[in-house]
């Protein structure tokens, strides 16, 4: 098979007969063999029923449906172990970014076979202030944190080989963050500028993004560690300069209440740094226990075929 589309669908309904319309003519433009693979996240809605309805007019559709919601990335790498094509185009059904982005990805591709992945990014982030923010400082934080460098605003949309989908289905961690895993696995990747349209609502809530935030640091980077160990052994040097001190004027002034005092503030600082360390490294342990169990990241409950 020479292409295959993989998107997700959560709550997608609205979208959704209108992408696959745009996916189907854009890619039939390249190839009549090809397939469409669309993994239904637990949507509440009837994303599912839609895609099944669609399934009738659509011939080369397969469905996916996972047995729950396991999140945004876990369903997108569902579809990618399923994916069969030689090329793979990964993008979400919200239309957010444009389906016909596949036939600029794909003429970029063959001006040069050394490419691997051609994959999406913002040349200015969308959404109001407090989401470019936010976002902007994600990337610098990350960037600073992590050996694994990516693209600042990258996007989910991207053109990749089949190859290089092996090499990124291979990851087995359950935190996951795939534009890092993405970025891990190397290969010839090029960014290309699109403008990506926003939704009055988005279902990443602030929560959301901030666990991502914290899984992101947690399975790229231990230098959070590093500086948490530094900032430890300082508070450790203060406490005991602030006893030495109060041990001084214990000793030359008599001075009883201001030890009581420095006795406290020394032991707040101990037991802030202690405080601080054990809640960083429940951080970095909480994942290894999910890692440990070796739990599937998604399961999957039905798969309707496309029709040949």
């Amino acid at each position: 098979m020479q292409l295959s589309i993989v998107s997700t669908l959560y709550y997608s309904e609205p979208y959704l007969e209108e992408f696959v319309e745009r996916i189907c003519a854009s890619v039939e433009q390249i190839s009549n063999d090809y397939e469409l693979i669309l993994v239904n996240d637990g949507s509440p809605d009837d994303s599912l029923h839609k895609a099944l309805s669609l399934q009738q007019q659509y011939a080369r559709l397969k469905i996916v449906d996972l047995s729950r919601n396991f999140g945004h990335h876990e369903a997108g790498m569902t579809g990618l172990e399923q994916a069969q094509g030689e090329y793979v185009f990964l993008i979400d059904s919200d239309l957010e970014e444009a389906p016909e982005l596949m036939l600029d990805f794909w003429q970029a591709m063959q001006n040069d076979q050394n490419v691997d992945v051609i994959y999406g990014v913002q040349e200015q982030r969308k959404g109001k202030w407090f989401e470019q923010f936010t976002g902007y400082l994600f990337y610098i934080i990350f960037n600073r944190l992590s050996p694994v460098k990516i693209s600042t605003n990258a996007l989910t949309v991207r053109l990749m080989k089949k190859n290089y989908v092996q090499a990124v289905t291979q990851y087995q961690e359950r935190s996951l963050f795939v534009a890092g895993i993405m970025a891990h696995a190397g290969f010839n990747q090029q960014p290309w500028v699109v403008t990506k349209t926003s939704k009055e609502s988005s279902s990443y809530t602030f929560a959301k993004r901030l666990r991502l935030f914290l899984t992101c640091i947690t399975s790229f980077s231990t230098k959070p560690l590093e500086y948490l160990f530094s900032l430890g052994c300082g508070l450790l040097l203060l406490s005991i300069l602030a006893m030495l001190v109060v041990g001084f004027n214990y000793l030359i002034f008599s001075a009883s209440i201001s030890t009581i005092t420095a006795i406290f503030l020394a032991a707040g600082l101990v037991i802030g740094s202690v405080v601080s360390c054990t809640g960083l490294l429940g951080l970095y342990l909480a994942p290894m226990v999910t890692e440990i169990k070796q739990r599937p990241r998604t399961l999957i409950k039905t798969i309707f075929p496309g029709v040949d």
